[in-house]
This record gives C-alpha cells, structure tokens and sequence, in this order.
C-alpha cells in the first residue's frame, strides 16, 4: 500500500515561505503595482519617453516579482492535492511527480530566500556588466570572452532581457573589453557578488609548446541609475572620441562614425558605447554610465571601501576572487566561500546560480559580523 508522507517537508517550506512573503511585503508591492499601472495607462506617457521608459520598466519589474510569489504559494497549494491524490489513488506515478515538485520547490524558495538577503541601498536595480580582459595575452582575451557568453547564458537561462552597449574585439582571439545592460530585478544585487578578477589555469590553444598558461579577467557590475544627473561631470572634466563600431578582426559594421567613447580625465575612467544608432544616444547612455560609476567611486571613497561596489579591479595575481582550472582536475573554485563544482562546463554555460547564492550568502555574513 503506497503511503506518501511529504507533510513535514511541505510544512518547512511553507514556514521559509512565510518568512520570505514577511520580508517581501506583498501588499506594498500589489500597492506599488497598482500605482504604477495608474502612471502607465496616462494618455499622455509617451510624451516624456524617459520617463515611460522607467515607469513600464518598474511596472514590468514589480510584476515579475509578485508572480514568482504567487507562483510559488500556488505550486505549494497544487503539491498538497497531489500528495493527496497519490494517496488516495494508490498511484506511484502521482507519488514521483510529487516528490520531483517537491525538490523543485525548494530549490525555487531556497532562491526567493537568498533574494531577501539582497537588502543593499542599490541591490533591487538592474546591472551594467563590464568584462575585461587582464595579464595573458590571447588567453586573456579568449577567458573575457568565455566569461561574457557564461553570463549572457545565465540570464538566458533566467529569460533576463540583455542589451549588449559596447564590444571591443581583439586583434587576436577574444575581446579586450564587453558591457552589457541586465535588465531584470535585483539584477545588481544578484551579480555584484560577481565582481573581481577571474583566473584561467589550462593548457593553452595559442601556444605550441602544451604548457599551462594562467590568465585573467576583470567582471566590474554597477547599477542601473534612474538619476544619473546627480553627478556634475564639467565638459572640461571629459574627453569624447567618436570612432567607428567594429566586429571581430576589426570589420567595419556601421557607415557612420556613431560610437563614441568617454575619457574622464580626473580619474581615468573610460566609457564606450556603441550599440545605439545615433552619435547623440551612444554619448548619453555613456554618460550615464559615467555618472554612475562617479557616483558609486564617491560613495566608496567617503564610506573608505573602495572595492565594495565596482572598485579598482586589477585584473592580475593576488586579487583574484574565483579560480577556473581547465586542464588535470577539472574544477572551479570560489576562493572567498569555497564553493566549487567540478566539471567546468555547464559553468561557462550559464550555470552559476550556486556560486551567486553562496557570494550572497558570504558577504551578508561578513557584514553581519562587521
């Protein structure tokens, strides 16, 4: 006689989920919606494109987070009755399913449950990602490349919306640099814990000789600012260069020179975008970064923790935060928690949930405990 008695487990999840539903304040969040619906269904919204922009974009985000809620109180409804149903119909089938759901859901609440540890002032925004490669020659440039696509992969995975702003190719393998724009909730505070240098240990593609060859990437994440202008950047304070966008190996792909990079020269900071249409919108979402990035250096120097947001990153020994190792023991290994899985692969394919949960774990512990 078939006996399925997932009570207990059913009951620890609903007590986590209590706990998350607490912290995510659901009819704050039904309240915001409603407003924000107000403010969409205007007749006049789109007159202003900016600000239709930032009022549909935190509608859809706010909306997002309430059905993955929902969602989850729904599926834990559905598991009772199947439960139930495997009972009393004696079927293991039934039985299966429920214990398959059952492992789903927690690993659903295991993540809406690191989510509520995401409580920074900037960690509910979206993110802008910059890749660069580091010390290694065409390794390094081929590894910022391989990281770019795992991180593209990962919010493939998620059904993230992406907009790749700037790519610049090298002349050998890979890319010098790459910024991109995850447009998602707690995007930021999801991948800020990405941040820092990267290492590839493996043996080499480029070289002759089959020895190992150790590379490195820099990953820098900042928020997305609805206000970038609370920043003053002085004209004098900048350099812009319009330049032409260019593909792999250097091919032109735009007739006009419509790419434009930004130098700020007091602190040497450089933004390239290229990805828009126009010279006039590639030089504002530059700027945008820019300020942004001005304006998160500023907090860290008056805070005194300069890596703490998107910090110098060299990009070299001594600093690196995580450790790919493609040759003998496959394996990559989170040096600041631990946490490492041993085949490489679906990594660079995206899967690195397990990393950003246990980064987000280990720096809400280390601030605890500062």
């Amino acid at each position: 006689m078939l006996e399925l008695d997932l009570s207990a487990d059913i009951q620890a999840l609903r007590t986590t989920f209590a706990d998350i539903k607490a912290v995510v304040d659901v009819e704050a969040l039904t309240a915001d919606i409603a407003r924000l619906s107000d403010e969409a269904g205007a007749p006049d919204l789109w007159d202003d494109v900016e600000k239709a922009q930032k009022v549909t974009s935190a509608l859809s985000h706010r909306q997002a987070e309430l059905k993955r809620v929902t969602e989850v109180e729904q599926r834990l409804d559905d598991l009772d009755v199947l439960v139930e149903l495997a009972n009393e119909m004696e079927d293991e089938d039934s039985a299966e399913e429920a214990r398959r759901e059952l492992a789903a859901l927690e690993k659903v609440i295991g993540d809406l449950e690191v989510q509520t540890l995401l409580d920074g002032e900037y960690d509910d925004r979206a993110a802008v990602v910059t890749i660069r490669s580091g010390a290694g020659g065409d390794d390094a440039t081929d590894f910022a490349e391989m990281l770019m696509r795992m991180y593209l992969r990962w919010a493939e995975r998620h059904k993230y919306p992406v907009k790749v702003m700037d790519t610049s190719y090298a002349e050998g393998a890979g890319i010098k640099s790459a910024t991109f724009e995850i447009d998602a909730p707690y995007a930021y505070g999801t991948l800020s814990v990405e941040a820092g240098t990267h290492r590839l240990a493996r043996i080499s593609p480029f070289g002759s000789a089959d020895k190992r060859q150790t590379s490195f990437a820099a990953v820098e994440v900042i928020p997305v600012m609805e206000e970038a202008q609370e920043v003053d950047v002085p004209e004098g304070d900048i350099r812009v260069d319009v330049f032409r966008s260019s593909g792999p190996g250097g091919q032109s792909v735009n007739t006009t020179d419509s790419a434009v990079r930004i130098t700020h020269l007091p602190t040497g900071i450089v933004v390239s975008m290229q990805n828009e249409k126009s010279q006039i919108q590639n030089r504002a979402a530059a700027m945008r970064v820019l300020q942004t990035r001005l304006m998160l250096l500023q907090k860290e120097q008056e805070a005194a923790t300069k890596k703490e947001l998107a910090g110098v990153i060299t990009a070299s020994w001594g600093d690196q935060m995580r450790s790919y190792f493609l040759y003998g023991q496959q394996l990559v290994k989170d040096l600041r928690t631990g946490y490492e899985v041993g085949n490489p692969s679906p990594v660079f394919d995206g899967d690195i949930d397990g990393f950003i949960s246990a980064g987000i774990r280990w720096r809400k512990r280390k601030d605890d405990d500062d």
